[in-house]
């Protein structure tokens, strides 16, 4: 937890004592791409998607110029689009927008949320990573966020991190605003019950279902269970 957060410390058994309301829909997939997504990384993405029900797929590559990137990125968005996803662009408002992406992703140094408001639309979904802090995802908010991603919850390689918030924080943001939050950051089928029982209303997920040693497929059928509201 954010010790520097302005609204000060939050009660670490928050989370112990929340209960879910069962009118909020139930927690989503929402997998993130891995930085490699050329071969045959297109025929991965039809065996996920396929293999049950996933709410958005976040393009995120490194380390290419947009032309490239756009390149990569076209045949995944059709193929979300075939399949009713959300296909959302990590940092870059300007590839989404060359894109036609559903939306994108915002870092804290990737730009104002109003500013991509004013490039992609009103339709456009527009998600803010907000880390720890409880201050910041309300700033987000403030600003037109669509929904907020705090994280990482656990220990990740998928990126350098320095921010571990505690489960406690997803059920205070769910009392209190309905604007949806993602939970990111090492999740697995193993430890995301803790997540949605906390009030994640997505599980952002990446070498969870990419690194599954019986494929995609098999990683997104592995949260079908933790996913569940009746358990």
């Amino acid at each position: 937890m954010d010790e520097n957060d302005a609204l000060g410390p939050l009660d670490p058994d928050f989370a112990a004592r929340f209960v879910r309301d069962r009118r909020r829909p139930p927690c989503q997939l929402y997998l993130i791409s891995p930085l490699d997504v050329g071969g045959g990384f297109p025929d991965r993405l039809t065996a996920a998607l396929g293999a049950g029900p996933v709410a958005a797929f976040q393009f995120r590559v490194k380390g290419v110029d947009q032309h490239e990137a756009a390149r990569l990125g076209e045949p995944l968005r059709r193929i979300c689009a075939d399949h009713d996803v959300a296909f959302i662009v990590n940092d870059s408002p300007a590839l989404a927008k060359r894109l036609g992406a559903d939306g994108v992703h915002l870092g804290q140094d990737d730009g104002d949320p109003r500013e991509a408001r004013a490039l992609l639309g009103p339709g456009a979904q527009i998600g803010v990573t907000v880390h720890d802090s409880r201050h910041l995802a309300m700033e987000a908010g403030e600003a037109g966020a669509d929904y907020v991603a705090f994280g990482a919850f656990f220990p990740t390689t998928t990126k350098d991190v320095r921010h571990h918030p505690h489960p406690s924080i997803l059920s205070w943001w769910v009392t209190l605003f309905e604007i949806p939050c993602v939970a990111i950051g090492g999740i697995t089928a193993g430890n995301g019950r803790a997540l949605v029982e906390a009030g994640a209303d997505f599980l952002a997920v990446c070498s969870s279902i990419w690194d599954h040693g019986g494929g995609p497929g098999a990683g997104v059928r592995g949260f079908e269970n933790i996913l569940r509201q009746d358990l």
